[in-house]
């Protein structure tokens, strides 16, 4: 089964990502909610690397391209 392009960008995902990261650190995640808020960021994390694959395969078909 074919994973779901998210509907996000890089930026949004890392902001949301600093985001979480700031809530466990500090606590203000309650224990009902930190499996889903750890499934969250294991999803935002794969979109980010799907994307940067990507970006990574278009840049290097750009750069092989001959004049």
């Amino acid at each position: 089964m074919a994973k779901k392009k998210m509907e996000i960008t890089y930026t949004e995902a890392i902001k949301e990502l600093e985001q979480i990261l700031e809530s466990l650190r500090s606590g203000k995640v309650e224990i009902n909610e930190l499996a889903p808020t750890v499934k969250r960021a294991n999803a935002l994390v794969e979109e980010c690397r799907r994307q940067l694959a990507l970006t990574r395969s278009e840049l290097e078909k750009i750069i092989s391209t001959p004049f």
